[in-house]
């Protein structure tokens, strides 16, 4: 029941702001992330990932980077996913949304397992907060970073997202939103070294995402 009255809110909420408060909607210009470079200070980018058709259209994504960044002749790396939706609505005729997945909901389908996960501020880039996750698959586990980059906000909270997609649409006609996620593997039971080449690497990459999402 708790379930059926969030979902009426929702969309009671989103009827109400679309067609008393918002606006003409805006979609801000930006580089594609096929302009994103392959090398990052002493971070390399080999092989961009294609991501299928099945997964592209469960994630209604306009544009995505999907790579795992190394530095040479080192066993260091980092996972790097982003993906940008221009709009976060739903259509009318297929009933696709095409929200930002959290990516808590998409972990368990792929065989992961959430064993820890704390809501941290992070001091990198503009600040904010990010979701801190350790996962498992077995005997691999793996340290996972993401955020809500949305409008010039750095959000972890999906809630919090949610609130403000809706007054943004209402204040500036913009519901567009990207969702930045570091995976960095746990090697011989070391979170702190993982902990250490996120930092590195989140430093590196932060400073570039204003010229493809948009603030």
């Amino acid at each position: 029941m708790k379930k059926i009255a969030a979902a009426l809110l929702f969309l009671a909420l989103n009827t109400y702001v679309y067609w008393y408060l918002g606006s003409t909607e805006v979609i801000p210009a930006r580089e594609p992330f096929g302009l994103f470079p392959d090398a990052i200070a002493e971070w390399r980018c080999a092989n961009r990932e294609t991501l299928d058709d099945q997964t592209l259209r469960n994630l209604q994504v306009t544009d995505y980077l999907s790579c795992n960044f190394f530095k040479p002749e080192t066993n260091i790396a980092s996972h790097l996913y982003i993906g940008y939706h221009e709009r976060q609505t739903r259509d009318d005729q297929s009933g696709l949304v095409s929200a930002i997945h959290p990516p808590e909901h998409c972990l368990p389908g792929s065989g992961w397992n959430v064993i820890d996960a704390q809501v941290v501020p992070i001091d990198i880039g503009s600040g904010g907060e990010a979701k801190r996750f350790v996962i498992a698959k077995g005997n691999q586990r793996a340290l996972v970073y993401f955020w809500y980059h949305s409008r010039g906000r750095v959000i972890a909270r999906n809630h919090h997202k949610i609130i403000w997609m809706f007054l943004d649409r209402a204040r500036r006609g913009r519901t567009d939103g990207s969702l930045v996620r570091f995976t960095v593997p746990i090697q011989f039971g070391d979170e702190k070294a993982a902990e250490a080449i996120f930092e590195e690497f989140a430093s590196t990459v932060t400073p570039l995402l204003s010229d493809f999402i948009p603030n």
